[in-house]
């Protein structure tokens, strides 16, 4: 999925992808696309480890940016997260989320995002859906 004009507009407006450190990544299918964010004092919990919050808001990010190049002019809300963590992630290293698209209707998308490390071993498993709607006037 190309998503490059999303990204522009993303680094201007959004600050939790920007804090976090995400960095999103089009892919040639499109239904599937990618973030990467490695793992640093910006996402980590007390104990040296990413944070599971931020496992979280990756995944939905990734799956707004998803749906909103699916969408051109529409938001997208993240409205349902829910996601398994069964491996921790060290501090160091960096980890990448392979969003793919698992439901597209008019107003809701369903996307699963694996999260893995840099040995490609599943960190998260996450499911976010999407309430895809038109702008609001101001």
């Amino acid at each position: 999925m190309n998503i490059e004009h999303i990204i522009k507009s993303i680094h201007q407006e959004d600050g939790l992808s920007r804090t976090l450190g995400m960095e999103f990544i089009s892919t040639p299918e499109d239904d599937t696309l990618q973030a990467r964010m490695a793992v640093d004092d910006r996402n980590k919990q007390p104990f040296g480890f990413l944070a599971g919050g931020a496992s979280l808001a990756l995944a939905e990010n990734l799956a707004g940016i998803g749906s909103m190049a699916l969408c051109p002019g529409k938001m997208a809300m993240g409205i349902n997260v829910h996601g398994n963590h069964v491996k921790a992630m060290p501090y160091g290293g960096s980890v990448t989320a392979y969003g793919k698209l698992i439901h597209k209707g008019n107003t809701l998308h369903v996307w699963n995002i694996d999260i893995k490390n840099d040995e490609d071993k599943l960190i998260s498993s996450i499911q976010v859906t999407n309430y895809v709607i038109a702008p609001q006037e101001k």
